[in-house]
């Protein structure tokens, strides 16, 4: 690790300074920024990103090292290369690139609302990045790569693919063929890993050739396969708030929880991606991974350590333990014209007559000692009438016995509830006896916000992500047989054995919901938690 020799100016937002719009080096490209107290930079490596003109990079990648940077995690020896179609200088891309950057930190909508950026944490990151053009299927490619990797600080590459799932398996082919992911075969050593986005595969056949696709090349340990639902703290507090209190520890099984909900609502539509959308769909795009990665959470034993594998091994129970989903478990909705907007079908790119789903409802069980019996109720959709993602954890009704010669018939429910976006915090429903003589029982709703105890700062949610696998750290990272038996359990339901595709029900754009997705749970006797804020939540 090379030792820290400079200290960086106060920041651009604290001075109100304006950000530069140059590329200019302030420091020697060995210096690293001072990283906080008890914290290590991550080991010196060249992260390489295919894909280096596209919005994942622009939005999320970028963000995220520059939130590095800024906190000193990276070593003064990284180095980016950033690989794409079409011949660029790379003072071009550096200055799209911090353009950007700008405009998304401006951007009060938009999860890196920094304000002004940092001029030093920029200029260090921008003083690293070097653009490559090169095409994806191309061996010229790959041996020019091959080149510029020779001297790679330590030895260290992670290849990050940001682009569309179709070059996946080129892209590692080639990786292979051309031994870059070879690990310790040049002059220092050093690890290389290889980092996918999701979507790993359409269903279980395609996610199984893709792993096998891959693992030809690689070994398992090598891969990092993202989900950047895990990379929020909020989802990582799940396994706080779950271990690190004995309140709610002892009460977590199925003697005390009457049924749970995960809820990941979008007020916007497809946004103009609406040929990924109709090829893709909101059960696809949302339940096998990200929703089922927030059940495993909450679902998963104790692990005996945070250990990588002691975590995954545990989640992967969790995946094998849940009861294959069936036509008669899911609910399939597309959003209408409504308060909200147009309809699904008037979006550009969008088949006039699509059947395509914008919004699924699934109810699942995990059978298993502790949660044999238990519903998990999983919606998510878009259109819908609040931006909310959440975990509701309802406790079974106490007796009403002690309440029989009251005027009280009916307790509300006692519900645990994690916010994890955009609100990050928890609160609690109960209930209490309201003032006054005759014993009368009211609803009241106890909060926690994060805001409120911790200084809360820009996260796209891939800082830990990036950081993590440049410390070779695979905790929140899914392994190939996760990814596999979470397409099994939902394959009936994409490739039904009888009655045929699932029917797709209208909702108005700006509601909660089709009609459908209550009957589902009406017929255990539960109800979805409403999507509007309630009074206290407004407070």
């Amino acid at each position: 690790m090379s030792t820290p020799s400079n200290t960086p100016a106060a920041s651009s937002a604290q001075t109100g300074a304006t950000p530069a719009r140059s590329c200019k080096v302030s420091a020697s490209p060995h210096d690293a920024l001072p990283s906080p107290a008890g914290k290590n930079p991550a080991p010196p490596c060249t992260l390489v990103i295919f894909g280096a003109g596209g919005d994942l990079t622009k939005r999320l990648l970028m963000p995220a090292l520059y939130n590095l940077a800024l906190d000193g995690l990276l070593d003064g020896g990284m180095k980016i290369v950033g690989v794409n179609h079409g011949a660029r200088e790379t003072g071009a891309w550096r200055d799209d690139l911090h353009t950007s950057l700008q405009q998304f930190a401006a951007d009060k909508a938009s999860t890196f609302h920094a304000g002004k950026l940092d001029d030093d944490a920029w200029n260090w990151v921008a003083q690293r990045l070097e653009y490559m053009a090169g095409e994806f299927e191309s061996d010229d490619t790959f041996a020019q790569l091959k080149q510029k990797l020779a001297q790679s600080p330590g030895g260290n590459v992670i290849f990050y693919l940001a682009v569309g799932a179709r070059f996946f398996k080129p892209i590692v082919e080639h990786l292979g063929k051309a031994g870059l992911l070879k690990e310790g075969e040049s002059a220092n050593g050093g690890f290389r890993r290889l980092v996918i986005e999701k979507p790993f595969g359409t269903d279980l056949a395609s996610a199984r050739d893709l792993n096998a696709h891959i693992l030809q090349y690689a070994q398992e340990s090598q891969v990092y396969r993202i989900d950047h639902f895990l990379g929020k703290d909020t989802v990582q507090s799940i396994l706080a708030v779950r271990f690190a209190n004995a309140l709610f520890e002892p009460i977590w099984r199925r003697e005390y929880i009457e049924s749970v909900q995960i809820t990941a609502a979008e007020t916007i539509g497809v946004e103009g991606r609406g040929k990924f959308y109709e090829q893709t769909g909101a059960f696809r795009d949302m339940v096998p991974n990200h929703l089922f990665q927030l059940l495993g959470m909450v679902a998963m034993e104790p692990p005996n350590s945070f250990d990588a594998e002691a975590v995954r091994d545990k989640k992967a129970d969790i995946f094998d333990a849940i009861q294959p989903l069936t036509p008669d478990d899911v609910v399939f909705g597309q959003y209408e014209k409504g308060p909200a907007g147009i309809g699904y079908r008037e979006e550009p790119d969008v088949a006039p007559g699509s059947t395509t789903e914008t919004y699924a409802a699934a109810r699942v069980f995990v059978e298993n000692w502790r949660w044999a019996g238990v519903p998990f109720y999983l919606r998510t959709g878009k259109r819908l009438a609040v931006r909310r993602t959440e975990i509701s954890v309802q406790l079974k009704p106490v007796p009403l016995r002690l309440f029989r010669d009251t005027p009280v018939d009916a307790l509300t429910p006692n519900v645990l509830t994690l916010r994890i976006d955009p609100a990050h915090g928890t609160s609690f429903d109960f209930n209490v006896k309201t003032p006054g003589p005759v014993m009368q029982v009211g609803a009241v709703q106890s909060s926690f916000d994060y805001a409120d105890f911790f200084a809360e700062r820009a996260n796209v949610g891939y800082e830990t992500l990036l950081y993590d696998c440049m410390l070779g750290d695979a905790t929140l990272f899914q392994r190939a047989d996760s990814i596999e038996t979470s397409w099994c359990a939902v394959d009936d339901v994409l490739h039904p054995k009888r009655g045929g595709a699932l029917a797709v029900h209208g909702y108005a754009a700006g509601s909660e919901g089709p009609a459908a997705a209550d009957a589902l749970l009406a017929r255990d006797g539960h109800a979805w938690r409403p999507l509007q804020r309630s009074a206290v939540e407004k407070k």
